[in-house]
């Protein structure tokens, strides 16, 4: 069994920190520790609850202080870690060269951002990911991206191409699955009726989610005549929003949408949504698309990414930022579901399919521990 310790800038609700933990509590072969620079977030408590070690440092976001980069040191010169994984830029930096200082041969980054364009992303993360970039060839081993995009979009940065992994999200198939009882118990406790049009987005509220381009499309589907009600989970999808409602109100979808804020019970989510829509300008590899398909929920998703390479042919993709084109295969979808049941239900099965010959778990697993132990 190998000592594993992760390095990540915080725990909070997001595609690297679900993949941490997914990583953590079904590799039983090694053991694994968890430290945050930040607080526990929302992952602390759940890998807690799977007696994964957590250590938290408490640095303010985007912010180095002395006492947590000792702190830091001491971890990892105490707990002798076989490997370091970070996981994130400022992981990535910071934890990278103090686990070189405290003597961490095996050292391994996780990139898992696609975009770094001026406008796009802040300043601060585009400057720390070219600091990145000029000391990866002494740092990391190797470099683990979590797609295609991610990989091409940092090596233009200067990170060292031989050092480049990849390996895509995998997911625990168990967990998301189909369940009509998930299903009808979401219904259910929305009041919604089985027959009724559910579409959903799960992603927290932020520029590069466009939650505007998914308005603007559903505006034009409204307008079409279609019928359907749209469910928004995550950080900041809440009544509490002013500019969200803004949105909503200024696309006159007030009576569709349901605001659901962050919930932890997402396969119910997808479970119980007919569609799950992807609007985003930017992603790396968005994992909500490949949660909902291995749930049987066809995506409609803006081609982002890695989204097309998760998507394959059982869905719809649409250039970014094109209300016109979403709205057009949102259309295309709701027109399938009603008129073609048959071959609706064909692309459910479809999507659960592709998924799990893709996707799995456990495939994740074996590729990281190739890469850590030297067979990839």
């Amino acid at each position: 069994m190998q000592k594993i310790i992760h390095i990540i800038t915080g725990l909070n609700d997001g595609g690297a920190e679900g993949v941490l933990y997914r990583l953590c509590i079904n590799d039983k072969i090694n053991k694994h520790i968890v430290v945050s620079l930040m607080d526990e977030g929302k992952y602390g408590p759940l890998l807690k609850k799977e007696n994964i070690e957590v250590f938290c440092l408490n640095m303010p976001q985007g912010k180095l202080t002395f006492s947590g980069i000792k702190k830091l040191f001491k971890i990892l010169k105490e707990q002798k870690p076989d490997i370091v994984q970070t996981w994130m830029y400022h992981a990535d930096f910071i934890g990278g060269i103090v686990a070189k200082f405290a003597g961490v041969q095996n050292i391994f980054w996780g990139v898992r951002n696609s975009t770094l364009e001026k406008g796009k992303s802040k300043f601060s993360t585009r400057a720390i990911a070219k600091l990145c970039a000029l000391i990866s060839g002494w740092i990391p081993k190797k470099i683990i991206y979590c797609a295609y995009k991610a990989k091409e979009v940092h090596e233009l940065l200067g990170y060292k191409k031989q050092k480049a992994k990849i390996i895509g999200n995998g997911y625990d198939l168990s967990k998301f699955s189909s369940n009509t009882n998930l299903r009808k118990s979401l219904r259910s406790n929305l009041k919604l009726d089985e027959k009724e049009n559910l579409l959903g987005m799960v992603a927290r509220f932020d520029p590069y989610k466009d939650h505007l381009n998914l308005f603007n499309a559903l505006k034009i589907v409204k307008e079409k005549g279609f019928s359907f009600k749209l469910l928004l989970v995550g950080y900041g999808m809440d009544k509490n929003n002013k500019e969200l409602l803004n949105h909503i109100k200024n696309c006159k979808l007030v009576e569709n949408v349901i605001l659901l804020g962050q919930r932890y019970d997402i396969p119910a989510i997808m479970n119980g949504i007919d569609m799950h829509i992807l609007s985003s300008m930017a992603e790396a590899f968005p994992n909500v698309l490949a949660e909902a398909m291995a749930c049987e929920t066809p995506c409609v998703a803006t081609d982002v990414g890695d989204a097309r390479l998760i998507v394959g042919d059982t869905g719809w993709i649409v250039p970014p930022k094109d209300s016109i084109s979403l709205a057009k295969a949102i259309i295309g979808a709701l027109k399938e579901k009603s008129l073609e049941p048959k071959k609706w239900e064909n692309r459910k099965k479809a999507c659960r399919k592709y998924i799990v010959d893709n996707f799995g778990i456990e495939k994740m697993i074996t590729s990281y521990h190739k890469v850590w132990f030297g067979e990839l």
